[in-house]
């Protein structure tokens, strides 16, 4: 007895994805809730898992097709084998190798190095979004791993397999809690050609994603909707990092987490959106919608593009209780387990530029949210204190984007000012003021 496979519901006005990835072939094994397929939503990768224990006998959709909830992608055979595997087990056994072919033939379908490189270099790859995700996360070359799937494509295990093998170790996700002072360094040039050739120019077409498709949309339609204008001011990190240095020990050992820089952030935001709320709330139609909490969207760059899971109740949160959210976040960020109610609403974002060592930027909103804060790298730079001395300083350039039919410039500038104030000295965050 078979029985079908379904794609599950994915969520509130999501009615269709498209299938990334097959995890399981025809004639493998499955048990129930294993999942046999990942597909890809606007938001993010969903799993589907097998409803009954059997062997998978019919993929009915093929990786990157449009399917929509409810639809059919495939049929479980519950209890013993597949027909499949009947087949193949009532077939003899396989006499013995043949005597190698000639080198000509064998040229001809497998050249050496030596000839130009091998036959895994030279076709051409298609990638789901799984294996293509698999593959950045653990830096391998494609080309030089052997497919197992149908037509010899890559599939997720053989590239896990590939990095097992290499002892590749996965490259994490940059989550904007990473300090704003590092930054990514520059992947290595690509070797010149030796020989004095031409060297060979290569293109790949690849389908944008879902994800990369809605990042897209609402960019864009951020920018022809609202008024968008940005304001900027810069903070020393002194007394940030000077309280980091001097707690992060007993605060990890009591919290299990480390303190880091955006707990301080988040905090000032909070303080800083309850004096003025403006730069806390949006427009509806032709209202607007003031909110008293804080919901913070903290912008978390995974292998497939920008996510933006939100830290509910943020003002009402501790300094452990943020960074142990956004650790959390940043794992399952790169699982691709984040779920999209966890993405949903949100009434300001943070994001930070400085964890790719950018030093100033003009971030866009996040709709329908009326501001966000870019973060950016710390540097050192001359400070003129009051006494006229010139010293050298941990700054950070900070900018406020705000929808200017909501927030005022006056509103924006004084948010900006009130956190700048807040990080400078953070005894205000104690003491509420």
């Amino acid at each position: 007895m078979a029985t079908d496979v379904e794609v599950p519901e994915l969520g509130e006005s999501i009615t269709e994805a498209t299938l990334g990835e097959w995890l399981k072939q025809p004639g493998d094994s499955v048990g129930r809730d294993e999942p046999i397929a990942s597909l890809e939503t606007d938001k993010v990768s969903v799993e589907v898992p097998s409803p009954v224990a059997g062997t998978l006998e019919e993929q009915l959709v093929a990786v990157g097709d449009t399917i929509e909830v409810g639809a059919v992608i495939a049929r479980i055979a519950e209890g013993g084998a597949s027909k499949k595997s009947e087949e193949d087990a009532a077939e003899p056994a396989p006499s013995p190798a043949p005597a190698p072919a000639p080198a000509d033939e064998e040229n001809a379908e497998r050249p050496d190095e030596k000839a130009g490189g091998s036959d895994a270099a030279s076709r051409p790859l298609t990638l789901s979004p799984a294996v293509r995700k698999a593959v950045l996360e653990y830096g391998l070359d494609p080309s030089k791993i052997e497919g197992t799937g149908k037509d010899g494509r890559l599939t997720k295990s053989d590239v896990l397999a590939a990095a097992k093998e290499e002892k590749a170790e996965p490259h994490e996700p940059s989550l904007e809690r990473v300090e704003p002072g590092e930054a990514k360094s520059a992947p290595a040039p690509a070797p010149s050609d030796s020989s004095g050739g031409t060297p060979e120019r290569r293109e790949e077409r690849v389908r944008m994603s879902r994800l990369r498709q809605t990042i897209a949309k609402r960019l864009k339609d951020a920018q022809d909707t609202a008024a968008l204008l940005t304001t900027f001011n810069d903070v020393d990190m002194s007394a940030v990092m000077e309280a980091r240095g001097r707690y992060k020990d007993l605060f990890e050992k009591k919290h299990g987490i480390r303190l880091g820089f955006m707990g301080f952030f988040v905090k000032a935001a909070c303080l800083a959106l309850r004096d003025v709320p403006s730069v806390n709330a949006q427009i509806d139609g032709e209202e607007i919608v003031y909110f008293d909490y804080v919901d913070v969207s903290v912008a978390v760059s995974a292998p497939n593009g920008l996510v933006v899971p939100v830290i509910r109740n943020a003002d009402r949160l501790s300094f452990a209780e943020i960074e142990n959210r956004i650790a959390d976040f940043g794992k399952r960020a790169k699982d691709g387990t984040l779920s999209m109610d966890e993405m949903k609403g949100g009434t300001f974002t943070i994001s930070n530029g400085g964890v790719f060592g950018s030093l100033l930027s003009t971030p866009i909103i996040n709709p329908p949210q009326s501001a966000v804060l870019g973060m950016h790298r710390i540097e050192q730079r001359p400070v003129v204190l009051d006494s006229g001395e010139i010293v050298a300083r941990p700054m950070m350039y900070l900018a406020l984007s705000y929808d200017h039919r909501l927030v005022d410039g006056r509103e924006a500038v004084n948010a900006l000012v009130r956190m700048k104030e807040a990080l400078e000295d953070p005894m205000r965050l104690l003491i509420d003021l």
